[in-house]
């Protein structure tokens, strides 16, 4: 019988689930559903919301897809993990039924009930308690529910996160992680507890905050009801749980301060982990709580967002595009234009206030369009680049709190596949890159086998986990993207009118 680590990445575009051989680390099975992105509905100027049921529609055709491809009887799962998208607010009843849509990461309906929390408890307060702005977080999303939906506020049993949400589907356990109360901004690293300090100033009752488990260790086990549902065996145990980038860090080995990890996927992020409390005076970064936090070594991850990456993607290709070309095709064809994209400029900051802008919604657009010189291979290429130009622009942000950078470490998915975005990170931000045979749901499934103790040491769980791809810059393209990247901030200066 072959020992299997499942793990789950909810994702705010599809959700995958993948099978990892627990002994080798070695990929038997993947899936994602949908096949195509998952809709965002956005109700409201500045709103994102998706509906958790359908997060879980989605969890149980994956399963059964990744299923569909190993013998029945030949597995016998070891430990289950979840990845999630961070900051999202889910709201329970008593019967734990969900009381009204999720408002997800992107959404920019709370900034200003945060700012202002920022502004009446103070800088200070807010940055040595809790490393952030309460901003357009978790806690400041569950403030405007209160404030503007007040008969779903008060039906509220429990607030949850994403992964929160999927873990009670899998064992009907209500139950939420340091890590996770982190990046809602309900975590008080000074006090090493609930930031009750924010909640009483927002005025919700703390009852309303799940139990805390370990990010590794039982989290519950799988219920008859799930199992039926997933073709799974009950009693699994779910043994991990941790947002999106975190996990990412997870799924890249980087644990440890001074070690980077990238994604480039429906947003784009730079996660680096640091060894003590760090914060940026703006909050254009934020810190959180890294997977393997503790009161004895509080491993924080502070994490650069860029909210329009692969949406902003995703948008040209079926907007502009119209489905004429797969993601591949589009990578093809943008290597056929020189860098600078010939004047073509691109700001992909169309998916909600962007934080590395102090909450700014400057929307996104392209600039410099010669009707007689550009065509959809400028588009294409000059969307890349502006993704990385606003990269770049925060990676500037975070070298100036502290943070110091060598190689960064991606997985092998998202834009992260496109060679022309590669040598534009790797040139743009003057940094070593490595490309690793990894993704979301394989970390989660990493994560389920450390919290199941089925190794003796962490380093054991990173065993497949193997380099692909070195880059490094070139002296002749690292002067060639800094050229066009000073054109780049000079116009984005002008956006912001500073």
């Amino acid at each position: 019988m072959q020992k299997i680590l499942l793990g789950y990445d909810i994702g705010s575009s599809s959700i995958k689930a993948s099978f990892m051989d627990a002994d080798t680390g070695e990929l038997v099975a993947s899936g994602n559903s949908p096949e195509t992105e998952m809709k965002i509905d956005s109700p409201r100027p500045g709103w994102a919301e998706q509906h958790p049921d359908t997060w879980w529609q989605h969890v149980v055709a994956a399963t059964k897809k990744i299923l569909s491809k190993v013998s029945p009887g030949s597995i016998e799962v070891a430990g289950i993990g979840i990845s999630y998208q961070m900051h999202g607010l889910v709201m329970i009843g008593k019967k734990m039924e969900v009381l009204s849509p999720a408002i997800i990461w992107c959404d920019s309906r709370a900034v200003e009930i945060g700012n202002n929390a920022f502004d009446r408890l103070g800088e200070g307060h807010c940055l040595h308690h809790y490393l952030n702005s309460p901003g357009n977080f978790t806690a400041s999303k569950l403030k405007w529910v209160k404030e503007n939906q007040p008969a779903v506020y008060s039906k509220i049993s429990k607030i949850m996160l994403p992964g929160d949400y999927i873990a009670l589907k899998l064992t009907d356990e209500v139950c939420t992680t340091v890590s996770g109360l982190s990046e809602g901004i309900l975590w008080d690293f000074e006090k090493k507890k609930l930031a009750e300090d924010l909640l009483n100033f927002y005025g919700i009752d703390k009852s309303l905050i799940a139990d805390i488990v370990p990010t590794f260790g039982q989290q519950g086990t799988l219920t008859s009801r799930a199992a039926s549902e997933l073709g799974l065996k009950a009693g699994i145990p779910i043994t991990y749980r941790a947002g999106d980038q975190p996990n990412n860090a997870l799924s890249l080995h980087v644990l440890n301060p001074g070690e980077i990890a990238a994604t480039a996927g429906t947003s784009g992020v730079i996660y680096g982990v640091a060894g003590k409390n760090i914060f940026d005076l703006a909050s254009r970064v934020n810190t959180f709580a890294h997977v393997n936090y503790t009161s004895e070594r509080p491993f924080t991850g502070v994490l650069l967002c860029i909210n329009g990456t692969g949406i902003q993607y995703s948008w040209l290709k079926q907007n502009v595009l119209e489905n004429r070309y797969s993601y591949d095709e589009m990578n093809t064809i943008a290597s056929g234009i020189e860098v600078g994209s010939e004047g073509l400029l691109c700001f992909p900051y169309g998916n909600g206030a962007e934080r590395s802008l102090e909450n700014k919604d400057v929307l996104a657009q392209f600039s410099g369009i010669n009707f007689n010189l550009h065509n959809r291979a400028h588009l294409i290429r000059a969307a890349q680049e502006g993704i990385v130009y606003s990269f770049r622009y925060g990676l500037d942000i975070m070298k100036n709190i502290g943070m110091e950078f060598g190689v960064i470490k991606a997985g092998d998915s998202n834009l992260f596949q496109s060679r022309v975005f590669k040598e534009a990170f790797v040139n743009t931000c003057n940094v070593d890159l490595e490309i690793y045979n990894t993704d979301g749901s394989q970390g989660a499934a990493r994560g389920a086998g450390i919290g199941a103790k089925y190794y003796a040491a962490i380093d054991e769980a990173f065993n497949g986990l193997k380099v692909i791809e070195k880059l490094s810059p070139k002296a002749e393209l690292v002067k060639k993207y800094a050229s066009v990247y000073e054109k780049w901030n000079n116009k984005l200066n002008d956006l912001l009118g500073s």
